[in-house]
């Protein structure tokens, strides 16, 4: 399985981050061994000083699909659900500043944090879906989907552009303003409108 993740996605964090608004989907990946299920603890790893969490929305592909249209993208995908793409921000600047790829500081171990998945049904509009991460019991990251610069359907069709979408692949949508550092006994819960839909540890 393939794990497909969009940057720079919403106006806010742009500007939290000083980057620029992209005029096209910024697309990396991250391996399956990124993966961190089941409300398992994170365990910080010893390459960064200064990991952030970011939440976001998170599309579980139910079809296989290549080149696939826009109007058509909502029929490869039934759940969604949130996630944490954590990010070793000291070492992304670093690479950033030297020109060289940044998948170190995105696609480590366990840097693709899922949570629960939510039938597509029972979310209504997915252009108007409100999630939240909690941290230490305070919210720190709100977000709402109406706010992406690229829309769902329209990342769908993008990223099947280049590669082809299977039944299992995953795609995380962006991150909302807020993000953060995480340390050692911080607890962060994640919630689509009032439902929880992850609950782990920092280590």
């Amino acid at each position: 399985m393939k794990i497909f993740a969009i940057g720079q996605n919403y106006v806010e964090h742009n500007k939290e981050l000083n980057s620029k608004n992209p005029t096209e989907p910024v697309v990396f990946m991250k391996p399956d061994t990124a993966l961190l299920k089941n409300n398992k603890p994170f365990y910080i790893p010893d390459f960064t000083n200064e990991l952030h969490y970011e939440t976001e929305l998170i599309i579980k592909f139910n079809r296989l699909g290549k080149n696939i249209e826009q109007g058509f993208s909502n029929r490869y995908y039934a759940e969604i659900g949130l996630g944490v793409d954590f990010t070793a921000r000291d070492l992304q600047r670093k690479l950033k500043a030297e020109g060289k790829p940044w998948e170190l500081s995105k696609a480590f171990d366990n840097s693709a944090v899922i949570g629960n998945f939510l039938p597509v049904s029972e979310l209504g509009d997915i252009q108007n879906i409100n999630f939240r991460l909690d941290l230490n019991g305070k919210t720190v990251q709100n977000g709402n989907s109406k706010d992406m610069i690229f829309e769902i359907n329209e990342l769908v069709a993008y990223v099947s552009r280049f590669f082809t979408i299977k039944i299992g692949d995953l795609l995380f949508t962006g991150t909302p303003v807020g993000v953060g550092k995480v340390a050692i006994g911080d607890r962060l819960e994640g919630y689509i409108f009032d439902k929880k839909m992850f609950d782990f540890y920092i280590k």
